[in-house]
């Protein structure tokens, strides 16, 4: 997890806080997870708490950038992480998310470019099993959400997901307040 650490700080990325890694590797291990997918590798930092929860699971990541793969890939393989289980895809998301199955995998987490939030967990509510999870790490954004003032782009894009997932009857909705925030939602039979 270090070396995914400094590569995220090298490249610019915003990983997920230790305390929503540990949060991650919990609700990888309690929903049995065999069939995880990241939208947005970033460096592995991510990838590597899901599959420390769920070692027998096979990961499919998908990124835009071709440096965050590579660093991922060497964060993921130097973990242990068999190649056999690992799948990054290189790609535009939106390019990719609308050709994967309907309910083909237990676990989704979104942490991607922020401009495409709501695309994005529309097709993680598709892509996710019945009694599968979605969870959407940064849901606070830095603690801005909640504060009236803060009106950027990103800010707005997670307001309306986070407004548009609270008035849902469809899912099971928890949002933790643990480092930036964790969405978390599971998805009803039906």
């Amino acid at each position: 997890m270090t070396l995914a650490r400094q590569h995220s700080h090298e490249l610019g990325i915003d990983a997920v806080s230790p305390g929503v890694a540990a949060q991650l590797r919990v609700l990888a291990a309690a929903s049995g997870a065999r069939t995880i997918l990241e939208i947005g590798t970033g460096a592995g930092v991510s990838g590597l708490a899901l599959l420390d929860g769920a070692p027998a699971a096979t990961l499919t990541t998908i990124d835009v950038e071709p440096d965050h793969q590579q660093s991922a890939r060497a964060s993921l393989l130097s973990a242990g992480n068999p190649a056999n289980q690992l799948r990054l895809i290189a790609g535009r998301a939106l390019d990719v998310l609308p050709r994967m199955n309907d309910g083909a995998y237990d676990l989704v987490l979104v942490d991607a470019d922020t401009t495409s939030l709501l695309a994005y967990v529309e097709h993680a509510l598709r892509i996710a099993r019945a009694g599968g999870l979605v969870l959407v790490p940064h849901a606070l954004w830095r603690g801005k959400v909640a504060d009236p003032v803060q009106r950027d782009e990103t800010v707005a894009e997670f307001r309306a997901l986070l407004g548009a997932i609270g008035e849902s009857e469809t899912h099971t909705v928890a949002l933790s307040t643990s480092g930036d925030g964790l969405l978390q939602l599971v998805t009803r039979a039906g």
